[in-house]
């Protein structure tokens, strides 16, 4: 089975990419996402304040090989398998964060807690939904 994706938009940020952190969860960078005009209706609904999942190409990663399946994450002692860390060389360069918008204007979402470089991909956008028990 084959996919193809297009990307969406682009994500911009004024961060060098040495100022990036790894993970979105630890990170303040501000930043924007660009949306293609033809996509600018699907904004609707969404409003500063709300947290966004981005998910992203893994543009200027290395090609994934059988080698990479176990890889030592910076933060960790030893190797670990592929899908359980947040490497960005995977099998399919796929990425995933969540953004808290701050402004939406015309087809620019100004989002924080970006840790992607300037110029990634963005293939697609949900709703962050917190579970609830009820």
């Amino acid at each position: 089975m084959q996919f193809s994706f297009k990307p969406i938009g682009t994500l911009h940020t004024q961060a060098a990419n040495a100022q990036i952190p790894r993970h979105w969860s630890v990170s303040d960078v501000p930043g924007f996402i660009d949306i293609d005009a033809q996509y600018c209706a699907g904004l609707d609904d969404i409003a500063p304040g709300d947290q966004i999942v981005v998910l992203f190409a893994f543009h200027q990663s290395p090609p994934f090989s059988a080698a990479k399946l176990k890889q030592t994450p910076p933060h960790k002692s030893g190797p670990r398998g592929v899908f359980s860390i947040c490497s960005p060389v995977r099998p399919n360069p796929i990425g995933l964060s969540v953004l808290e918008v701050l402004s939406i204007s015309d087809t620019r979402i100004a989002v924080k807690g970006i840790d992607m470089f300037d110029g990634t991909p963005v293939l697609d956008i949900k709703p962050h939904i917190k579970h609830s028990k009820q």
